[in-house]
């Protein structure tokens, strides 16, 4: 699958982080141990996996497809109706990274030395060993692209979107750890503290660490003969272990060094190079037959997609084929999916549902389009030419595949050179990428944007090479194929309730929009009503044209906003409810804010929060301070800002605007009346007060 740099992080591990003894021993021991059986049992551990696949594939792949439907399904509905203008993040979060730059993560995480290695065996393999009809055809030639861009196409994207949307939504939403076990406190609440969500957390981790091994291992070897073509080393397991211990130290030194950043440019550099290597063979190749092919194979992955993704071949099931292409995939895409899904939450908070996942479907996928339809049909002009020998080696020997139809164009030398070197630093990133990723996993985060320790990155960089190491010993790319099959199987059943929880939680974010629809109307006439608390247009005009500074925002919390709150508080504690009425500092400003919770018992607490939010001066004020950034006294509730500033509000304007609020809160509970305790997704359901970091892109901070 694909595999990417990690966006940029702390050198070190964030105070407060530490460990997850449980799930750190348990993932650990469980994979030494297998390790340890395939090197010292390699038969017998060939054996055992062997049947088992035969079982999966036999008894369990009809599951596979099925569930793989559900999440395209899903997540599709999901972005596209009202929900999906969600955001991951409170309401007012600016995304981090600005559209190009996204895009462009989006694109590098959509390529991977294992695209090199089946970009071209697989459509050859396809059209000389067909799973039904004849090879050799021009119908074979048509389905084998279909069936390369099937496999690595819009369904395993779908995999990424849940899990990226699942991990983003809770917890930059709602502040839960950045963990697979957050999307099930919907369906289990504080239980996922426990055993289970320990157990959910080593099989998302088992997972992992197989599809990383397996995506390892076809790099070893295509990497192998990469070498052996420039420069006559051998094939065999003495130079793949040569690789193995290669890329393990430079994802060591990537990890203690904490150069994300660097690694975030290699992948940069990564996409250049691939994209040069692409439009070579355009142009060096057929360049007409190719834009042609590029054009029907659009087409006919639109026009199969939908029959394809449920045919389980049920009366004329080829096991074999299954087990070793569509299941393979599904289950390698399962496997990788808390991975990326990881990676895809970190780089999109503050973008809505529907940008999440219409960019995470579309974007990658283009490139793999283009990048597969002009290699596949490369290799199949090569063929269809009567190059028989060639065809040969790309199913018998897939490693060589590629390298063998670079052979066919000019310059040689440099693009396999070129090739090589992209194939390595996506090795390398992978192994980075993973490592970090499996640390934060089998710790207890500060927050979601903290890591684990660099001991456990270490170790799990050095537990990864092992197990690849492992299973090429037990029977090479085969086995780390078959494993995977095995392991997603776990993990796709996690997937069933990861979407119920999903589900369980935008239902909440859909009633609460409901609420505040019902209750516009209120809000709308109590910020107009200037005239009744004797308000002139000359002094509402006034207000809306001041850019207040420092002095006057804190002026307006300490004469206005603290008595109308107080007052709020009184009352409501008179009337015998459970009401906090908090203050603090909003750095580095010094500013005032204050915080107004009710406690509604199982049911979401009430906040309504007074802060000052930073912006700079517009060219056209006429009434500003003499700063260049002036302050908006914004109201925030649990889902963030509503966007409005409070200054230059009354007393009794400010009152009236908190009961507005508090009213919209009674229908969004009365909204839910019927599951009770439905409407609080975390135990801590106060977020931090530091909302200024949310408004401020990745361009504006720098």
């Amino acid at each position: 699958m694909s595999k990417l740099a990690e966006p940029e992080t702390a050198d070190t591990a964030a105070p407060g982080t530490r460990v997850n003894k449980t799930v750190f021993i348990g993932s650990a021991t469980g994979i030494l141990a297998i390790a340890l059986w395939a090197m010292l049992a390699t038969d017998n551990a060939e054996t055992v996996i062997g049947s088992m696949v035969g079982w999966v594939s036999t008894n369990m792949g009809w599951y596979y497809f099925l569930v793989v439907t559900l999440v395209v399904v899903f997540v599709l509905v999901t972005a596209l109706t009202r929900v999906g203008k969600t955001k991951l993040g409170p309401d007012h979060s600016k995304p981090q990274f600005g559209l190009f730059t996204w895009a462009s993560m989006l694109f590098a995480a959509g390529i991977g030395i294992d695209l090199m290695f089946f970009s071209v065996s697989e459509p050859v393999t396809q059209y000389l060993a067909p799973p039904t009809g004849d090879g050799a055809t021009a119908e074979a030639a048509r389905q084998a692209l279909v069936l390369t861009l099937f496999h690595y196409g819009i369904t395993g994207w779908a995999l990424y979107a849940l899990m990226g949307l699942a991990l983003g939504y809770f917890a930059y939403r709602h502040n839960l750890p950045l963990s697979i076990r957050s999307a099930l406190y919907p369906i289990f609440g504080k239980k996922i503290d426990g055993p289970l969500g320990h157990g959910v957390d080593i099989a998302a981790l088992l997972g992992t660490i197989f599809g990383i091994a397996t995506s390892l291992g076809i790099g070893v070897v295509q990497l192998n003969y990469g070498l052996s073509f420039m420069f006559g080393l051998p094939e065999n397991l003495t130079v793949q272990i040569a690789l193995i211990a290669l890329s393990v130290i430079m994802a060591t030194v990537s990890v203690v060094s904490g150069v994300e950043k660097g690694i975030r440019r290699l992948s940069e550099l990564n996409v250049i190079l691939a994209v040069c290597l692409m439009l070579f063979v355009l142009i060096a190749g057929k360049t007409n037959f190719l834009l042609d092919g590029i054009v029907q194979n659009i087409g006919d992955v639109l026009s199969r997609f939908p029959a394809m993704t449920m045919d389980t071949m049920a009366y004329d099931r080829p096991d074999v084929w299954l087990s070793s292409w569509t299941l393979f995939f599904w289950a390698w895409w399962i496997a990788w999916a808390p991975f990326v899904g990881l990676f895809l939450a970190r780089i999109s908070r503050g973008r809505t549902i529907r940008q999440f996942v219409l960019g995470t479907m579309v974007v990658p996928f283009a490139f793999i389009l283009l990048w597969i339809s002009i290699f596949g049909n490369s290799a199949l002009e090569l063929v269809m030419g009567g190059n028989a020998a060639f065809g040969e080696v790309a199913m018998n020997q897939p490693e060589r595949a590629f390298y063998g139809l670079l052979e066919q164009y000019p310059w040689a030398p440099a693009t396999a050179a070129i090739a090589t070197f992209t194939g390595l630093l996506f090795y390398v990133t992978s192994a980075d990428s993973g490592a970090l990723v499996m640390a934060n996993f089998t710790s207890h985060l500060k927050d979601a944007n903290s890591d684990g320790p660099k001991w456990l990155r270490i170790f799990w960089a050095v537990v990864t090479g092992l197990l690849t190491l492992a299973m090429l010993m037990v029977g090479g790319v085969t086995t780390l194929q078959n494993a995977t099959i095995i392991m997603g199987l776990p993990l796709s059943i996690l997937l069933l309730f990861i979407m119920l929880g999903v589900y369980k939680a935008l239902r909440v974010e859909n009633s609460l929009t409901d609420s505040y629809r019902a209750s516009l109307p209120n809000i709308i006439a109590g910020r107009s009503l200037d005239a009744r608390s004797g308000r002139s247009w000359r002094q509402r005009l006034s207000r809306v044209m001041t850019y207040p500074g420092p002095r006057q925002a804190e002026r307006f919390i300490q004469a206005v906003a603290r008595p109308a709150l107080q007052e709020v508080h009184d009352e409501l504690k008179e009337r015998g409810a459970d009401v906090v009425l908090g203050e603090g500092e909003a750095a580095p400003h010094g500013i005032h804010h204050l915080d107004l919770h009710v406690g509604m018992a199982e049911e979401r607490v009430f906040k309504y929060q007074i802060y000052p939010v930073q912006y700079d001066t517009p060219s056209f004020a006429t009434n500003a301070s003499t700063d260049s950034k002036y302050f908006r006294m914004e109201v925030f509730s649990l889902e963030g800002s509503h966007g409005y500033d409070l200054m230059g509000y009354t007393k009794e304007q400010v009152i009236t605007d908190v009961l507005d609020h508090y009213e919209t809160h009674l229908e969004f509970l009365h909204l839910n009346r019927e599951v009770p305790g439905n409407t609080s997704i975390t135990e801590d359901q106060v977020p931090k007060d530091n909302w200024e970091a949310d408004f401020i892109s990745e361009e504006e901070r720098a």
